[in-house]
């Protein structure tokens, strides 16, 4: 099949019913890319409109929109309003029918299940948000999160924005140092976690690990414990408060604090290729405003969609289930564990048990299920499936097109989001367009969005530049966390007035744009530039291997040579004529000059627990550098398997 070609296309009812649909007439424009102009043009109205389609709450409206009198880097939104998430979130459907609706669906790693309405969780928030007032905590005071994915985390991230709160969630997976250097960068006043959880039927030592590092984070006062799975650790009275009795008697309805718009309420690190993670900061306004964009209007999730998207509470995709699904109205499908633990096909079996309507999923979980074959599938109803949602990795075709025919029979749409933590998704696909593998169908309305090269000039379409956006989100990160000169350093000062995201992107004659991965990780062979994810999707291609990382290695005559670093499927012999098949693919696609050097075969690729694969890190490890931040792998052994290779 040539990737070129337009492979499903909506349906007029699709069209008639989407919620962009819907949106554009609101906003009296022609079409989608009317509307896209009409936004980078008119952000005042187009804002205005956003807030009363997805009916954004405010106890008090804003005078002001947005306000770029300190430059587009440090724009205001919705000044002199005053609002909060969990009004948005919970207190808006008291009394409504949706408060007797499914709102977490959860299932525990052990199969335990375990369901709550709107008005349970909204209780269930009240409880706690009562108790950390009695502790003490209130605005503007950092609470961490060190939890699995259990209706608690939810409850978490709903409590602490209640009060005014600034709520840091942490990876699951991270040991004392990680939580340390977050915990004492935030100056967090309390951490919340659980006694013990299983991973992969393994204990994990939450509170344990809190206690290991709690003397050295000075600002930390409290530590509350929810019990969930047993493991052993230590008791300091005063400080510790487990989650029963703290919650007990406080009542079923405490005041939400009113806070300004745009006062920060989420901090989530992101980490960086050197140096100490990143803190992220989101507002009250401009989270829930982006994510009701992207969400609901972009990729159509509506009030009786099921939404499953598999990824720890300590990454952005944690909170976008919780506060997404809860302020449109959806139900949250809550899986804890692996995808394919204890059984290998527990992904597919979940969707069918929790009739998930809306799956958001991973190219690297496709391509790690894939490889099981088409038996998994086939023991399973799919039939509640309408839509998928990708973000994380640039798709390789061959993956995209068996999650469309293998698992969507050719019939759903794949709706690619692209952007990150710091700013939400930049191009998205929509439910209105025509889908081309792994393409987008533009831009997200509001961003300014664009591709440019290295002097800021928009390229023609087919060319591969810079992924920018032109003017600020309401989604942006509000600058970073007690740093903003690395903030601008890194993001607007690059090419100045502009947001530079990292990623290299184009745009066909078609409207369809691409996005080929991060632009810190390009090649540059024989004064020839080009990025990892052309090599990849050659050497996917060949349908040998799970997944697969290019990276650059220094070279006396080419200046940059190419590695790839490969795991293949289980059916596959790794010997030395698979590397020359590889080699072959990638010379045959690309030009002699792009002939891999090495091919290297390892059992695993270093990967976050979103699961991107990190790149830097393969680089760093093969080749004996500083590998920077690691606070984020889920698989820390993959970085000596591939510093042994080098050894060896």
């Amino acid at each position: 099949m040539n990737g070129d070609e337009f492979v499903w296309n909506p349906s007029k009812d699709l069209i008639d019913n989407a919620n962009l649909t819907a949106f554009i007439r609101k906003c009296d424009v022609a079409d989608y890319k009317s509307l896209v102009s009409w936004s980078d043009e008119n952000p005042e109205e187009f804002h205005q409109k956003l807030f009363d389609f997805i009916d954004l709450r405010f106890f008090k409206c804003p005078d002001q929109i947005v306000d770029e009198a300190m430059g587009p880097a440090f724009a205001q939104w919705c000044k002199g309003g005053t609002t909060n998430v969990a009004l948005n979130c919970l207190d808006k459907w008291k009394n409504t029918p949706t408060d007797s609706k499914v709102a977490i669906d959860w299932e525990g790693e052990d199969g335990t299940t375990k369901q709550l309405t709107y008005a349970e969780v909204r209780t269930q928030t009240n409880h706690l948000a009562g108790g950390l007032r009695k502790l003490g905590l209130g605005s503007g005071d950092v609470i961490a999160m060190y939890l699995p994915n259990i209706p608690e985390a939810a409850i978490t991230l709903l409590a602490v924005a209640k009060i005014g709160g600034i709520v840091l969630p942490m990876f699951s997976g991270f040991g004392g140092d990680a939580l340390l250097a977050r915990l004492n960068d935030s100056k967090a006043k309390a951490i919340i976690t659980v006694d013990g959880s299983p991973r992969r039927g393994r204990a994990v030592p939450a509170k344990a690990i809190v206690d290991e590092i709690a003397d050295q984070a000075p600002n930390l006062q409290h530590v509350i414990v929810a019990k969930h799975w047993e493991a052993p650790h230590d008791w300091t009275e005063a400080r510790d408060h487990w989650w029963g009795d703290l919650t007990r008697d406080m009542p079923d309805e405490v005041a939400t604090a009113e806070v300004d718009a745009d006062s920060p309420f989420l901090l989530i690190y992101t980490s960086g290729t050197t140096g100490k993670p990143k803190g992220v900061v989101h507002s009250h306004c401009g989270f829930p405003a982006k994510l009701a964009l992207d969400l609901s209007i972009c990729m159509d999730f509506k009030p009786d969609d099921r939404l499953m998207w598999m990824s720890d509470m300590g990454w952005l995709v944690g909170p976008i289930l919780v506060y997404g699904g809860f302020q449109l109205g959806g139900t949250v499908v809550l899986i804890e564990g692996a995808p394919n633990y204890p059984e290998a096909d527990r992904y597919w079996r979940l969707i069918a048990d929790h009739k998930v309507s809306w799956l958001g999923i991973a190219p690297t979980i496709v391509r790690t299920l894939m490889v099981n074959g088409p038996e998994q599938l086939n023991r399973h109803d799919l039939s509640s499936l309408r839509i998928f949602a990708s973000t994380g990795e640039a798709w390789d075709e061959p993956s995209w097109l068996w999650l469309f025919n293998a698992v969507g029979k050719g019939k759903l749409p794949i709706l690619n989001y692209s952007g990150g933590t710091e700013v939400g998704g930049i191009v998205a696909t929509t439910v209105i367009h025509p889908l081309k593998p792994c393409a987008f169908s533009g831009p997200v309305p509001g961003v300014g969005a664009d591709v440019v090269d290295e002097f800021g000039k928009s390229v023609t379409p087919g060319e591969v530049g810079e992924l920018v956006m032109r003017r600020p989100s309401i989604g942006l990160t509000r600058g970073l966390w007690n740093d903003n000169e690395r903030y601008l350093q890194t993001y607007w000062n690059i090419i100045p007035g502009m947001w530079v995201h990292g990623d290299f992107a184009s745009r066909a004659s078609d409207g369809t744009w691409m996005v080929h991965g991060r632009s810190d990780d390009t090649l540059k062979i024989a004064g020839k530039r080009t990025g990892p994810a052309e090599i990849e999707a050659l050497l996917m291609g060949t349908q040998k291997l799970v997944e697969t990382a290019a990276v650059g290695a220094p070279h006396p005559v080419k200046g940059t040579t190419i590695i790839c670093v490969c795991q293949v499927r289980t059916n596959v012999v790794a010997n030395d004529a698979l590397k020359e098949e590889l080699a072959e693919v990638v010379a045959s696609g690309l030009g002699r000059p792009f002939r891999p050097s090495e091919v290297i075969f390892v059992s695993d690729l270093p990967k976050t627990r979103n699961m991107k694969i990190m790149r830097r890190v393969v680089r760093a490890a093969y080749l004996g550098l500083e590998t920077g931040d690691l606070s984020s792998l889920i698989n820390p052994e993959s970085v000596e398997e591939l510093s042994c290779l080098r050894r060896s």
